[in-house]
């Protein structure tokens, strides 16, 4: 049975205040029935590790090195993200792919990395509208698997984000049945990679204008097993909305 779970990505937002907003989360959740996770900016995770620390919450990072450690100014590890109280960390992010040139094996190191450091790695996989357009979205959903989803992966390290780069941010949504054709695609995917067991197990989230008014339908797409959440997740209340529909769902 795949527990549900509602992700938030902070993104580029957030200074010490911004902790208010999830200690708020904490108290409206105390006890959650789906995992609700959020990914801060590195300069309050460990803050927000801390201040979630005996709560049904738990925060992530939002990127990683493919080092465990060396010369690289700036940059991350995952067993520094371990150490600072995070248990998962999002990889392969679209703007991550456009801003900073990520491609699908830099992705994959990156994964290996996080799931070696005892992360859980949430990889997320999209294509633009002029893939969308052009029909070719489920070629371009395969390719990133493919590419970025490393050999180790279990339901255990492993959580698949399908967030379709023309709707995040945007309020735009594909149709319900274009979600369901591509999370089943992936399911199916990874069924034939790592067979039914570790296929079935791992979790699939949709990320792409995710709000408390379309969430109750998002959730209702099959093989849909929670949510990537982007702007939402900044206000309790935003956010609340959107947990509240998935503990439903």
């Amino acid at each position: 049975m795949r527990l549900k779970l509602a992700a938030g990505n902070w993104k580029m937002n957030g200074t010490t205040a911004a902790l208010s907003e999830l200690e708020a989360l904490a108290r409206a959740f105390p006890n959650p029935t789906v995992d609700v996770l959020i990914c801060p900016p590195a300069t309050l995770l460990h803050q927000a590790a801390e201040s979630v620390r005996e709560t049904g919450i738990t925060v992530g990072g939002q990127d990683c090195h493919a080092a465990t450690s060396g010369a690289h100014t700036g940059d991350i590890s995952a067993d520094m993200l371990l150490d600072a109280g995070a248990n998962a960390v999002i990889l392969g992010h679209s703007e991550r792919r456009e801003d900073h040139g990520e491609q699908n094996e830099d992705v994959r190191a990156k994964a290996r990395a996080a799931m070696d450091a005892g992360l859980k790695a949430i990889i997320c996989v999209g294509e633009s509208l002029e893939q969308r357009e052009a029909a070719n979205t489920l070629d371009i959903i395969g390719g990133q698997m493919s590419g970025s989803i490393p050999d180790q992966s279990t339901g255990e390290n492993l959580i698949v984000a399908y967030e379709p780069i023309w709707a995040i941010g945007t309020g735009k949504v594909p149709t319900l049945n274009e979600i369901g054709e591509v999370h089943d695609f992936i399911r199916t995917r990874l069924e034939r990679r790592f067979g039914e067991g570790v296929g079935r197990s791992v979790r699939l989230l949709y990320g792409g204008s995710v709000k408390p008014s379309n969430a109750e339908d998002i959730f209702g797409v099959s093989n849909v097993d929670g949510a990537l959440v982007g702007g939402a997740s900044l206000k309790a209340q935003d956010f609340s909305g959107i947990i509240d529909a998935l503990q439903k769902a």
